[in-house]
């Protein structure tokens, strides 16, 4: 029957191992080197007459770069492996784990459009390795629930001027505001200010209070709402970069030998120690006292 303590020590030394490898930066800059060397292969693949004359050479990379993903995936999860939960913690193992995982499903292998989308996104692996383009995805994340209430009160705004729009300019100027549809894709368009000009100027030989609705809207629309929309994506990407210090000053900590995890270690093997000093003590106490009893009458016999 195994031991357990056998087995944990077992795990915590092929943990040991594997998390010096991957920790290493040359195993991270390798498998970056993957990653671009992979994102080629898809390039490449894009011209037929490279990839019907290279077709097995292209195969075979991909082969040698999946079965480095494979490799790669192990020592990872190997690195975890004297505390397995701890790895599913982190939303980018999974996200590894389920593209790697992936190319060997049968009915994804089968499906060619499937696969190559699989395949790309392989590529947004990179982002393990650049912190910098990790903290924007993760401020992307962040700002979605933000982003959908811009859309809704942007939607708002948009819908009463195209309403707007259309009862005032509908018969004059059809072309544009003939129907709610029309009217909403005109001032969509305007949003980003290219052909206000010629907007306002045809507005102008209808009534001249048509800058006040152009002006208004401008002035909302490609001003006010984008500048929120602004602030919603600087203050997701504060948020982002304050999650990638805090996880770093964390793995600064669970490395630093001198750490509290450490401290508290050395406390617990310290205390230890001290138990089993005092188990040994009580163990001597009985056959002292013995010893004693066998001596005294001895002395008075004498």
């Amino acid at each position: 029957m195994t031991d357990p303590t056998q087995a944990g020590q077992g795990r915590a030394r092929l943990a040991g191992r594997c998390r010096r490898i991957t920790e290493d930066p040359a195993f991270g800059m390798t498998v970056f080197a993957v990653i671009m060397l992979n994102a080629g292969l898809m390039g490449a693949e894009t011209y037929h007459g490279l990839a019907e004359s290279h077709h097995q050479a292209l195969q075979a990379l991909e082969e040698c770069c999946l079965t480095l993903f494979t490799l790669e995936m192990l020592l990872r999860l190997g690195s975890y492996a004297d505390r397995p939960k701890a790895f599913f913690r982190d939303p980018w193992n999974i996200f590894d784990l389920l593209i790697v995982a992936s190319a060997f499903v049968p009915l994804l292998r089968e499906n060619t459009t499937v696969l190559r989308l699989l395949r790309l996104a392989r590529v947004l692996r990179t982002a393990r390795f650049l912190p910098h383009l990790r903290i924007l995805l993760v401020a992307v994340g962040r700002s979605l629930p933000g982003t959908a209430s811009f859309l809704f009160v942007g939607a708002l705004v948009l819908y009463v001027y195209a309403m707007v729009g259309w009862v005032c300019f509908a018969e004059s100027d059809p072309q544009h505001f003939g129907s709610i549809g029309r009217a909403g894709l005109t001032l969509f368009l305007l949003t980003t200010l290219d052909g206000l000009t010629d907007a306002v100027r045809a507005g102008l030989q209808i009534s001249r209070l048509s800058i006040l609705y152009y002006a208004s809207y401008a002035l909302l629309a490609s001003f006010v709402l984008v500048n929120v929309l602004i602030g919603v994506v600087l203050n997701s990407l504060d948020e982002a970069r304050e999650m990638e210090a805090e996880e770093a000053r964390a793995r600064k900590r669970a490395q630093d030998p001198g750490g509290p995890a450490e401290e508290v270690r050395d406390r617990i093997v310290a205390a230890r120690l001290a138990l089993d000093a005092l188990e040994a003590s009580l163990d001597d106490a009985p056959s002292a006292a013995a010893g004693e009893r066998r001596l005294e009458p001895a002395g008075h016999s004498g």
